[in-house]
């Protein structure tokens, strides 16, 4: 048998990402006794998943919808 070439170093496993936790009081407003949503609610998702708001465009992280500003 011949010897394998190449190889190198091994790297270690990278640390898993923590998510960025959202309060979500900061997604609602109580006004009296109405709950309204401070932000855009997608349209191909439901009204359950907010929209991202950029500088130029709302976005969805669940479907990838995109809604340009003017």
């Amino acid at each position: 048998m011949g010897k394998k070439k190449g190889g190198g170093e091994k790297k270690g496993k990278k640390a898993p990402r923590k998510r960025k936790r959202i309060k979500k009081s900061s997604q609602y407003e109580v006004t009296g006794d109405k709950l309204t949503r401070k932000k855009v609610p997608c349209p191909k998702c439901g009204a359950g998943v907010f929209m991202a708001e950029h500088a130029d465009r709302w976005s969805c992280g669940k479907c990838g919808y995109t809604k340009w500003k003017k």
